[in-house]
């Protein structure tokens, strides 16, 4: 054997052993695997590549959202982000925000694109809800990936919007246990929404976070404008407002009118009956004002047991008709006043229009408020319009 190697050695294509040949053999086998591993590495190299990219852009979707979160208080802002990251992310051929309303609890679009939105809310499950219900009460998500074909749901409920393998998913927006809303999405590609179920539920999260945050900034703002116990808005409110309404109406050639109300002899209800049976009447004026207003309208406590009522669009004469409507409530009505008697309420009530009368808020308050007090001079209980004096109640009075 020590020969044949030497002779191996020396001239080796003619004489070859066989454990030459078993070793030439392995060799080859040992260079083919060499170049699968070789592809095999890159085929992974490659994943590693394409998992990091996926995993920059979702980092890149979580800093936009945050940055959103964190920069601005306005809803619609944060949650067009949301979205706008979430479409672009899962390409749905339909997506909406369904925000269920804090008093009725009623759905209703935050925001919705493309079409189908309403055949979505349109199906209903064989339990008898809809999607949207379903959602909200068992606080989780529902996966349809072919509506035509899922068991779940009522057929009957199917308008044929929906293509053959079309998918609809419904994700809860949530805040502490709270149900606040639900992202809908049609056409999903199932397999990306399975690879990134978690993605979605961290954007509706955000959004959630983003509601919340919205709600009580809207809460905040409005106990600073609102008066206590009236419930209507206080008098720094006024001025902001009538500025808005100032420029607004300059600009499109509008006239408005302020009505300031003063109840009379007032202060004898609360030397009578206290200042508890005062505060709960001025409650109710408050009401009776709401109930009686247009919604366009806003009514402010100016101070005291002084009212101020802003009338977009309206002529002297129709504020003059709103006046004496007021007054008739006035005259008609019957206000509690806790365990004192029933009491009887009069006003006194003074008009002022822009621009005829004033073209600045200030000015619209000093005007009306001048009315006011001619009509407390007169006697009181009645009504007095700028540039015409006191008028009367009306028919009946």
């Amino acid at each position: 054997m020590a020969a044949t190697f030497r002779q191996d050695k020396q001239n080796p294509r003619r004489y070859l052993s066989r454990r030459s040949v078993l070793e030439l053999g392995f060799g080859a086998l040992g260079a083919l695997d060499g170049r699968q591993m070789s592809l095999a590495s890159g085929s992974r190299m490659s994943l590693r590549a394409a998992d990091k990219d996926r995993q920059s852009y979702e980092l890149n979707i979580f800093h936009d959202v945050a940055k959103a979160l964190t920069s601005s208080l306005d809803l619609d802002t944060v949650l067009q982000t949301i979205m706008e990251k979430m479409a672009a992310y899962f390409e749905p051929a339909t997506w909406s925000l369904l925000m269920l309303d804090e008093t009725s609890e009623e759905f209703y679009y935050a925001a919705a694109v493309g079409q189908g939105c309403e055949s979505i809310n349109a199906l209903v499950l064989t339990t008898g809800e809809t999607l949207a219900r379903w959602v909200i009460e068992q606080g989780k998500p529902i996966i349809i990936s072919d509506v035509n074909r899922d068991p779940r749901v009522q057929q009957s409920s199917n308008d044929d919007f929906f293509p053959d393998g079309c998918s609809v998913v419904c994700v809860p927006v949530r805040t502490g246990g709270k149900m606040l809303g639900i992202i809908q999405m049609m056409n999903v590609d199932m397999q990306v929404y399975g690879r990134n179920e978690i993605l979605l539920q961290t954007l509706a999260d955000y959004a959630a976070i983003a509601i919340e945050n919205a709600r009580a900034v809207s809460r905040i703002q409005e106990l600073s404008i609102t008066d206590d116990c009236t419930g209507l808005y206080n008098a720094r409110h006024l001025f902001t407002v009538l500025a808005e309404e100032v420029h607004r109406s300059e600009r499109f050639g509008y006239e408005f009118s302020l009505l300031f109300l003063d109840l009379d002899h007032f202060k004898h209800v609360n030397d009578q009956h206290g200042h508890l049976a005062g505060s709960k009447l001025l409650s109710q004026v408050g009401q009776a004002l709401r109930e009686n207003l247009r919604l366009v309208d806003a009514a402010f406590r100016y101070g005291g047991d002084e009212f101020a009522i802003l009338l977009p669009q309206t002529s002297k004469d129709a504020a003059l008709f709103v006046a004496r409507r007021l007054m008739a409530v006035f005259q008609t009505k019957h206000w509690p006043a806790g365990e004192a008697p029933e009491i009887a309420l009069r006003a006194s009530v003074g008009i002022a229009s822009y621009p005829a009368d004033a073209t600045t808020p200030q000015a619209m308050v000093h005007r009306a408020d001048e009315m006011m007090y001619q009509v407390k001079q007169a006697g009181r209980n009645n009504i007095a319009v700028s540039g015409v004096g006191v008028v009367g109640l009306g028919e009946g009075h």
